[in-house]
This record gives structure tokens, sequence and C-alpha cells, in this order.
């Protein structure tokens, strides 16, 4: 079993949402969440006042899936989020050792 997080921009979130779930996965969480990488951030003016902003808004997208989905679900975040700038975000696979439902004590692949 795998735990994806992918880090993407919000305005793409509906469309990895879309590619996840043709791609067979179940479930999800989302949590809104701000960073910078290569962007640094930018600068922005409102009211003729320069103000400098660090972190930008993105989402993070959580998903539990078994070893067999991992490619497809990586290809359809990879494929849903891309739009060739900087930016766009970046996707991390960690193991999970054990799952566990809590409504009904499965456990594994079950418990996803």
């Amino acid at each position: 079993m795998k735990l994806i997080s992918a880090v993407v921009k919000p305005f793409r979130l509906d469309d990895v949402r879309n590619a996840l779930a043709e791609a067979g996965v179940q479930g999800m969480t989302v949590t809104e969440v701000k960073g910078f990488g290569r962007q640094r951030g930018h600068t922005e003016l409102y009211r003729g006042a320069e103000y400098v902003v660090d972190f930008l808004p993105k989402v993070k997208i959580e998903v539990a899936i078994s070893d067999d989905l991992v490619e497809r679900a990586i290809e359809a975040i990879v494929d849903a989020a891309k739009t060739g700038k900087v930016g766009d975000g970046k996707i991390f696979v960690t193991s999970l050792d054990e799952v566990y439902r809590i409504r009904t004590g499965e456990t594994g692949d079950q418990a996803i």
C-alpha cells in the first residue's frame, strides 16, 4: 500500500479529482495549503502599495491506494495537473505499513 501526496495549483483540483476517479481511486483527502518552491513567491500591487507574497496558495491531495494502482494514479495526477509552467507541483509517494478502518476494524487493502 502507498500514500500519494500531491501538491498542485488550486484551479487544477477538479481535473485531478476527475482523473483519479477515472483511474479507479475511490477516496481522497484535500487540504488547502500554502508554500513555495522554485517560484519563490512574487510581488503584487494592492491599492497602490506593493507587497511580497512569500507563500502561494496550493492544494494537497492525499490518496491511500493499493500497490497495483500507484502508476495509474501518478499518471492521472501528472496529466491533469500539468500546465507546463513553474509551480505545477510535486508528487510524493510513501509506503504504508498498515491501514485500519475504524468503523469495521478491517485492515490492509480491505480498509482502503
